[in-house]
């Protein structure tokens, strides 16, 4: 694909992208059920993971989807008013926008639903690969971070395999911006300190 998108629709496709990828499901979703803010337990972070950490499941699940739809949403929009280029960029941009919303003051998830959810816009095939790998990593293991990790490799490698070169190389960069924002996990994990699945904390 030769790149062709003009400045202003290049730019209007990372703002929807933003846009959408920056509304923090899981701190609106624990506050309107009453629970205490969201940041002041765990790791403070505004994922599902960390909502889980409140022992709501149900919350933990909301906060997922709309994590991941927001990618989704993100990318079909673009690709729906401004093309297939205008839909990478969208993609690049809800990733963002879920890791540094403006709302919150640039503190915002980790990127793992954002990740899945523009995947499976983009590349379908690619995102099952990773619901596969996350499962079976985390089942094995019960640690949700490895799992993600892991499953972004897989999904990469997937998506260069059945995608188009834009495609696995916008998956590459997002993974690696996922695995830099696990790097305390990645210590813990390497320390034998990180928290399992289940257990609160």
């Amino acid at each position: 694909m030769n790149w062709s998108l003009p400045p202003l629709s290049s730019l209007a496709a990372l703002l929807i992208g933003y846009a959408l990828g920056s509304i923090p499901f899981g701190l609106i979703l624990t506050r309107l059920a009453g629970t205490q803010d969201i940041r002041s337990i765990g790791s403070g972070n505004i994922g599902a993971t960390n909502v889980l950490r409140t022992g709501r499941k149900g919350l933990a699940a909301a906060t997922l989807l709309g994590d991941a739809l927001k990618g989704t949403v993100a990318v079909l929009l673009a690709n729906w008013l401004l093309g297939p280029e205008a839909a990478l960029l969208a993609a690049l941009g809800a990733f963002f926008g879920h890791l540094f919303p403006v709302w919150l003051g640039f503190k915002g998830g980790k990127g793992v639903a954002t990740f899945l959810g523009v995947t499976l816009a983009l590349a379908w095939p690619a995102a099952l690969a990773f619901v596969a790998a996350w499962l079976a990593v985390a089942f094995v293991t019960r640690f949700s971070s490895l799992a993600a990790l892991v499953a972004s490799v897989l999904t990469v490698l997937v998506a260069f395999l059945i995608g188009s070169p834009q495609t696995g190389l916008l998956l590459a960069i997002l993974a690696a911006l996922l695995w830099f924002m696990h790097r305390a996990n990645i210590r813990r994990l390497l320390e034998g300190t990180e928290g399992r699945i289940g257990k609160k904390g």
